[in-house]
C-alpha cells in the first residue's frame, strides 16, 4: 500500500509543469503526508481540457457511501481490481485524476523493527501519482471531494521493501490518463504498471515520519546505521 507520501515543491514548481490553470496561494511544501492530516490535497484533474488543480481529502468516499468513514479504508486502490469494486468501477472512465509528489514512504523490516525508507526519482523531480476521485454529499448540502492511490506491483527497487508500490505515470502517459474522455479505461489500464527502477532511489530516514504530526525537512533526511540504532534522530 502507499500510506505517506511527500510533495516538497513549491506549487509554482506543479503549476508549470502540469499547465495549471490557476495558483494556490496558501499551498506549502509537505514532507510527511498522512491520510488523517491531509484534508487540503492538491490534485489534478482534466476540466473543459485544461488541467485545474483540486483541494481534496486522501481517502476515497463514493458518492453513494452512507458513512464517510468508508473513506478511511480507501486511501489506496489495486490497478489489478479496479473494475471489480463498486466503489471503483464508475470512476474509472469519468473521474481519473494525478496527486503531484515527489517520494513516498515505506517501512522495510530488519528483524523485530521496521525503518521508514524514503523512495523518489533519482532527479527528486515532481511525479504524478495515477488515482481516482469522487465527491460525496454531506447531510448539510456541502460537497467532500476525495481520493485514492492507485497502487501496483513492485518494482525491483521497492520489492525487498514491500510488496506494493503507488502507480507513478511516466510523463508521456499523464495526459491519456487524464483525458478519460479521449482514452478509454481498457487502454489506459496498460498505464498502471510500476516505474522503471533505474529511474528511482531509497534511502533510511528518520523513525520521527512514524508521526504523522512531523512535517518538516529532517523527515526526508538520509540516517546512517548509527544512528537508526541509536535513536539519534527519533524525537518518539
Amino acid at each position: 500500500m502507499c500510506g505517506r507520501f511527500t510533495a516538497t515543491f513549491e506549487f509554482s514548481d506543479i503549476r508549470v509543469h502540469w499547465n495549471l490553470d490557476r495558483d494556490l496561494p496558501l499551498y506549502k511544501p509537505r514532507f510527511n503526508i498522512a491520510p488523517e492530516t491531509s484534508p487540503n490535497i492538491p490534485v489534478i484533474v482534466r476540466h473543459q481540457g485544461g488541467n485545474q488543480c483540486r483541494l481534496m481529502h486522501w481517502g476515497l468516499i463514493p458518492h453513494w457511501a452512507d458513512d464517510p468513514s468508508i473513506g478511511n479504508r480507501m486511501i489506496n486502490a489495486r490497478a489489478e481490481t479496479l473494475t471489480e469494486l463498486p466503489s471503483f468501477k464508475s470512476l474509472v472512465s469519468r473521474c481519473r485524476c494525478i496527486i503531484p509528489a515527489d517520494g513516498f514512504y515505506e517501512w522495510r523490516k530488519e528483524g523485530k523493527r521496521k525503518v521508514p525508507m524514503w523512495v523518489h526519482l533519482k532527479t527528486k523531480e515532481p511525479f504524478a501519482l495515477a488515482g481516482l476521485w469522487d465527491v460525496w454529499r454531506k447531510s448539510d448540502g456541502k460537497l467532500v471531494k476525495s481520493f485514492t492511490i492507485i497502487t501496483t506491483e513492485p518494482n525491483e527497487l521497492v520489492r525487498p521493501i514491500h510488496n506494493r508500490m503507488p502507480v507513478i505515470l511516466k510523463p508521456e502517459d499523464e495526459d491519456q490518463w487524464l483525458d478519460a474522455s479521449r482514452t478509454p479505461f481498457v487502454k489506459a489500464k496498460s498505464l498502471l504498471n510500476s516505474y522503471p527502477e533505474e529511474l528511482m532511489d531509497a534511502h533510511d530516514v528518520s523513525t520521527i515520519v512514524n508521526s504523522a504530526k512531523y512535517d518538516g525537512p529532517e523527515c526526508i533526511q538520509p540516517v546512517s546505521d548509527d544512528e537508526l540504532r541509536t535513536g539519534q534522530l527519533s524525537l518518539l
